[in-house]
């Protein structure tokens, strides 16, 4: 199994960036757990993280191309905001789970929609930099 596992923006700030709401780990914490868990199973990671809305869909799109076989993204602010990401998420068939640091739900009223969680076939959030571990577990067990 391939899972790729997308980062948007401002996650490579993780450990600097409101540390009271996102955790003291970084973004290479989190990359070394997944990949830890991944090869535990004998699976592979393909891990990335960009600011770059455009960028983000491209690799979405490479990812319906090549033999990943699912998708765990954490789109960051573009939850909110991006119909792009949302169709070119509904563009694949690679399946693709949500992930969130925190709790989006009890956050500012913004933050409580998500454009993408309907073309998601889940969504994790609140949990902390676990709920990376938890998609990843849910890929390895289908």
């Amino acid at each position: 199994m391939k899972l790729l596992i997308l980062n948007g923006p401002n996650l490579n700030r993780l450990g600097k960036r409101e540390p009271e709401i996102y955790g003291a780990e970084t973004l290479d914490d989190v990359k070394v757990k997944c990949e830890k868990l991944a090869s535990s199973f004998n699976a592979s990671i393909d891990f990335r993280q960009s600011n770059h809305e455009g960028i983000l869909i491209d690799w979405i799109h490479e990812a319906a191309d090549t033999d990943i076989d699912g998708i765990v993204f954490n789109p960051g602010a573009y939850t909110h905001t991006s119909i792009a990401l949302r169709d070119a998420i509904a563009s694949v068939h690679v399946p693709v789970i949500e992930v969130h640091i925190s709790n989006i739900h009890a956050r500012e009223a913004f933050r409580h929609e998500s454009k993408l969680a309907a073309q998601c076939i889940g969504q994790i959030c609140g949990l902390g930099t676990f709920g990376y571990e938890l998609a990843i577990r849910k890929f390895l067990q289908q």
